[in-house]
């Protein structure tokens, strides 16, 4: 072996002075401790102990996130685990909370030695996450105690089964190195090589020949140069030490100066007996003690007593060289992969060194290397490796090495989602998105330079995918983008067009949008615009577009605005007048009003309504057209009818459409005109009105009385009128009106009216009349009036008002004698009640029920001259109440009333109770019912039932108390009561029975019922209907049913092949009343076979079998798809395309 390393050309090792640290393990202690905790929660902190007491380190891990229980592990130095040193000095525990789901795992040392002093580490690790905390641990001495000069104790190895089992080993300390390996590996004396060795070779050779515990040799060795005294027993000691390899025989001499002294040999304080392993002899002085088959246990420290004096000893065990078993192999892999290069050694856990380019690999938290070791295999993984992760890599034991070629490459760059091209809105976030097979860095350009990232422009890389996000997009941001990734020479590329919608500006308008232009002046409407790419402006009147030229209306475009001409504005042009603006980032539309002001038109002809004697009042309409511009006023002229000249009335404007001329001559006919004027100007005159005349008015007629009133008739008289103007008197108006109205009406020609009453409450007659006496129809009070009329003048004079009073007759109710007092009747009869009444005019009538108004849709009301009809077709308890009537005609009221009962039969008493039972009799008592059926309660029906016919008879009718004892009751039967109610429409419909019986017990023997034992229902399982051999059609689902019974249950098992179908998504199995199904899901040819149920419970055990074959058969070219099945089969059920079925197949 040492030649073959040789060959290979390894590197020097590098060299440790005893108590040295490697380079970077104090800063890579500290980075460990600093990172941020993967798994720990709670990390076990360092501390310090007196020699001989005790210490807990705690560490904590939150189980929230994990399936299972982490693996935990504590080691002494880099090394050295502790658990296989837990015994009485050492104790690890851990504990699981169930509430908090805390994992705590405890390292107990107890009666701590100087020796325990040191650094410690605790390691947590979790499928791919890992975690390390490492603190240390100082050991004082006691105050007043002087510590042992025999400190080997301490380095005792544990052994099974022996008094010091679980002491601690501090052989995990070794700070190890490579060395060269001799061509020739000699028989030499470590202990020696020690003695004489450099202190700076001392972990050289320790690696080298494969000593675990250099420490504990080192301290021994500085103890044995001592100058130890002559011994007056021994004549010779023993050596200081012994080497021996594993599976070797040692030989242990002394020589006694007094061969009568007794001698015995001690390991670790125990005496040891002569047996098979250790042997002794005699020779003279000499006693020597063999032992033979040295195993690691044997390494320890031994002493032999003579007399009162000892000379002690130590044994080494060296342990074989561990061997390469299995080489390293050359390996290829893709940058990012996980690569992971694996040997074998000889034994199990061995300490074995990485190297890389002759470089030791030291794992930790932060390095990307991590070694894990299977029994004897030794596994170097490597996440996410790089091209920098090529390199040999070698591997070394104590006795071989094994290196190999990693080689590093990049994998083919697939690009599974490509950059696309955008079109942006202006302000929007523009987001480029490409994904490629691996998971690498890149640069972004623009238009060939570097994309700089900024607080608007932000490169996102998330594994695999690459994102430029540009939030509030600019137009300076289109362009040509690329995306490159490193280390490949393929390129992304996408373009980005910026758009913004068009935007029309309406700011400098109204809040309208309105436009006003005086009709022949030239108007210019310019608008803002906005928009990117330029939009392009259309204007459009009434769905007619007004195109760009030399028309009188046209448009114009500008880059950023569009205008609207009108040269010449007329009347006709005012309107909505739409501009539209179109890009490839959409839309914009906007409505302007146009308005055109003018003069108005000149109004209608005016109307004279009335006239005096020398004025007149005179109405007009506005005009039709104001001319775009509201109107302001009026101005009026008048002239006579044979003049040609017109006088202006008012020099102010008139703001009403009535104006009263004055001084006018009486008797002459005149015209008068109307000229409208708004903002713009006077309108033209309107046409002259009709002519008219001023002429002074007759007087009203006097000494209006009425003659005479009668039922039907009113006679009315007056006087004629005491002027009479120049028009003279041509007759006389009549109205009337009912009182309390302001209205008038006209009566008929001779003055008389129907019976009906008109629309309104006023009339007046439409002919002129000269007649003194009118018919007028009573039943109200009614006002007249007289007016004299004059046909020249239109005009009419009002005399006084004259109020009279037709005849009425008080109202009267006369109720029926079977009505004064309460009317009852059951439910479901018909109640028909009629009240006759007087009075006149007719009166008026009301009902109502306990104060509310009648439901009319429960309950009808019938009113006529004479008489009211209240009628109920069929009667409810909700109908009973008090009814009143009330009658009025004008201020006379008369009221009456009637009490009306609905009742129905009673409920049940509320309880029935047995009281007492004594003798024959039995004392019952009960409640009255919670309804009484709208009736007072009667009485009580009690009957009796003997409990073993439960046949009903009447014990007592008509009870009116509420508690009864029943007498002459037979004795030995058991009796059960109950109480019906009753008030006057009879017995309740349901009784109250009592909920106990009562027993009329007798003297003598008390029956005792026979006892007997249970049948026993329980049974060995067995199948009542038999699995049967299947054919099933390979896709479609296919059952295997049979049917067990057994008691108790039996447990249900199904087996393919002998091997029970556990947890398989592909069967489903079903046990329903006895009844066992299997459903296999989708078969294949590989799902046949023999299938087996096999049904247990405690009686025994049965199965059952069949045989399931799955054909793939079609039958012809025509119809694929359908299965063909042979001779004696069919198919039970026709599975669909595309759907799931249960297939049977039958023979």
């Amino acid at each position: 072996e040492p030649s073959k390393e040789k060959e290979a050309g390894t590197t020097p090792a590098k060299e440790w002075s005893l108590g040295e640290s490697p380079a970077g393990e104090e800063q890579d202690k500290q980075n460990a401790n600093s990172q941020v905790s993967v798994l720990f929660v709670e990390k076990p902190q360092g501390g310090t102990v007196k020699v001989g007491e005790n210490i807990t380190f705690i560490a904590k891990v939150k189980a929230e996130d994990l399936l299972r229980k982490p693996t935990v592990k504590w080691f002494k130095g880099k090394w050295m685990d502790l658990a296989s040193k837990a015994g009485k000095h050492l104790q690890l525990k851990e504990t699981f909370e169930r509430q908090t789901r805390m994992y705590t795992f405890e390292m107990q040392i107890i009666k701590a030695k100087e020796n325990y002093a040191g650094n410690y580490r605790c390691e947590v690790t979790y499928k791919d996450k890992f975690d390390t905390c490492s603190f240390d641990l100082e050991v004082h001495e006691s105050t007043g105690t002087t510590p042992s000069i025999d400190i080997r104790s301490a380095f005792k190895r544990s052994g099974e089964g022996q008094e010091d089992a679980g002491e601690l080993d501090f052989s995990g300390l070794l700070k190890r190195r490579e060395v060269k390996q001799q061509e020739e590996e000699p028989e030499v004396d470590v202990w020696e090589l020690l003695k004489n060795a450099n202190p700076s070779e001392y972990e050289k050779i320790a690696f080298q020949y494969g000593i675990t515990d250099l420490r504990g040799m080192l301290k021994r060795l500085k103890r044995m140069r001592r100058v130890e005294k002559k011994s007056a027993a021994f004549a010779k000691i023993l050596d200081p030490a012994y080497q021996v390899d594993k599976g070797g025989r040692v030989r242990f001499v002394v020589e006694l100066a007094d061969p009568k002294l007794e001698v015995k040999w001690f390991k670790n304080g125990q005496e040891i007996r002569p047996s098979t392993k250790y042997i002794f002899e005699h020779k003279g002085c000499q006693r020597i003690m063999f032992i033979n088959n040295c195993q690691m246990t044997d390494d320890s420290e031994y002493y032999v007593t003579a007399g009162d004096e000892k000379c002690s000893t130590e044994l080494f065990v060296r342990e074989p060289p561990i061997m390469v078993t299995k080489q390293l192999e050359d390996t290829n892999a893709y940058c990012g992969e996980r690569v992971e290069l694996e040997c074998e050694v000889s034994e199990d856990d061995a300490n074995v060194k990485w190297f890389k380019n002759g470089e030791e690999i030291i794992p930790g938290p932060k390095s990307r290397y991590r070694i894990r070791v299977e029994g004897k295999k030794h596994i170097l993984i490597i996440e996410g490796a790089t091209k920098a992760d090529s390199a040999e890599y070698s591997v070394m034991t104590t006795g071989g090495q094994s290196s190999a070629k990693l080689s590093v490459g990049l994998k083919p760059l697939k690009i599974l989602t490509p950059l696309t091209d955008q079109t942006v809105n202006l302000g929007k976030e523009i987001c480029l998105k490409c994904e490629i097979s691996e998971n690498i860095t890149g640069k972004w350009t623009k238009n060939g330079l570097p994309v700089q990232e900024s607080d608007r422009l932000k490169v996102v890389h998330k594994g695999r995918i690459h994102k430029l996000v540009i939030a509030n997009a600019l137009i300076e941001d289109e362009g040509d983008y690329v995306f490159a990734p490193d280390a490949y020479s393929v390129t992304l590329p996408a373009k980005v067009h910026v758009i913004d919608p068009p935007k029309i500006i309406l700011d400098g308008l109204d809040a309208d949008n309105t436009v006003t232009v005086i009709a022949g002046s030239k108007l210019r409407l310019e608008i803002p615009i906005s928009g990117e790419p330029p939009p392009k402006a259309i204007w459009s009147r009434a769905d007619k577009a007004i195109m760009e030229g030399s028309g009188r209306i046209r448009a114009e475009s500008y880059p950023d605005s569009s205008t609207l001409v009108i040269d010449v504005a007329e009347r006709d042009d005012s309107g909505v007048y739409n501009i539209s603006l179109k890009n490839e980032a959409g839309e914009a539309h906007a409505s302007i009003k146009i308005k055109v002001v003018d003069l108005p038109d000149p109004p209608v002809a005016p109307s004279v309504t009335e006239v005096g004697d020398d004025w007149c009042i005179m109405n007009w309409e506005p005009p039709a057209y104001d001319g775009g511009s509201p109107i302001l006023g009026y101005f009026i002229e008048r002239k006579k009818k044979q003049s040609s000249r017109w006088m202006r009335l008012n020099f102010d404007l008139c703001k009403e459409t009535t104006f009263e001329p004055k001084k006018m001559i009486e008797g002459v006919a005149y015209e008068v005109r109307i000229f409208a004027v708004n903002a713009i100007g006077i309108s033209k005159p309107s046409m002259p009105s009709k002519p008219f005349v001023p002429l002074a008015v007759t007087s009203p007629p006097t000494l209006l009385a009425v003659d005479s009133v009668t039922d039907t008739t009113v006679t009315m008289k007056w006087r004629p009128p005491d002027q009479i103007g120049a028009a003279g008197l041509d007759g006389y108006v009549l109205e009337y009106c009912f009182e309390g109205s302001t209205s008038a009406k006209q009566s008929d020609e001779n003055g008389e009216a129907a019976f009906d009453l008109p629309e309104s409450d006023s009339c007046m007659n439409t002919e002129l009349i000269d007649k003194r006496r009118f018919h007028l129809f009573t039943g109200c009070r009614q006002s007249l009036r007289i007016s004299c009329a004059v046909l020249f003048s239109g005009h009419h004079t009002d005399c006084k008002i004259v109020l009279f009073y037709p005849h009425s007759e008080p109202p009267k109710i006369r109720i029926p004698r079977h009505l004064k007092q309460t009317y009852i009747r059951r439910v479901g009869e018909a109640v028909n009640l009629v009240i006759p009444f007087q009075g006149k005019p007719r009166p008026e009538l009301t009902w109502k029920k306990d104060g509310a108004d009648i439901d009319k849709n429960q309950i009808n009301i019938r009113n006529s001259e004479t008489d009211t009809i209240i009628f109920i077709r069929k009667a409810e308890r909700s109908h009973s109440g008090k009814y009143d009537l009330q009658v009025k005609v004008e201020k006379f009221v008369e009221s009456a009333s009637i009490d009306i009962q609905i009742v129905d039969r009673p409920g049940p008493p509320q309880t029935v109770k047995i009281e007492d039972v004594w003798g024959e009799n039995v004392a019952l008592s009960w409640t009255p019912p919670k309804d009484d059926g709208n009736a007072a309660i009667t009485g009580y029906t009690i009957q009796k039932a003997d409990k073993k016919s439960m046949e009903w008879f009447t014990v007592i009718e008509h009870y009116h108390r509420t508690n009864a004892t029943i007498t002459e009751l037979v004795i030995g039967n058991e009796y059960y009561f109950r109480v019906f109610s009753e008030n006057m429409c009879g017995l309740s419909e349901d009784a109250t029975m009592t909920k106990e019986s009562a027993v009329i017990a007798k003297d003598g023997k008390v029956y005792k019922n026979p006892v007997y034992e249970d049948f026993d229902f329980s049974e060995a399982p067995m199948f009542t209907q038999p699995l049967v051999n299947t054919y099933a059609v390979a896709g479609y689902n296919a059952t295997l049913n049979c049917s067990v019974r057994g008691n108790p249950k039996p447990k249900i098992t199904w087996m393919k092949n002998k091997v029970a179908i556990v947890d398989d998504p592909r069967y489903r199995m079903f046990s329903n009343q006895g009844v066992c199904t299997l459903e296999i899901r989708k078969p294949s040819p590989y799902d046949g076979g023999t299938y087996c149920c096999k049904a247990v419970n405690d009686l025994g055990t049965v199965e059952i079998e069949c045989k399931l074959e799955v054909k793939v058969i079609y039958q012809g070219v025509n119809t694929p798809g359908q299965p063909v099945f042979l001779e004696g089969q069919q198919q039970v059920g026709s599975p669909s395309a595309g759907s799931s079925c249960k297939a049977y197949l039958q023979t």
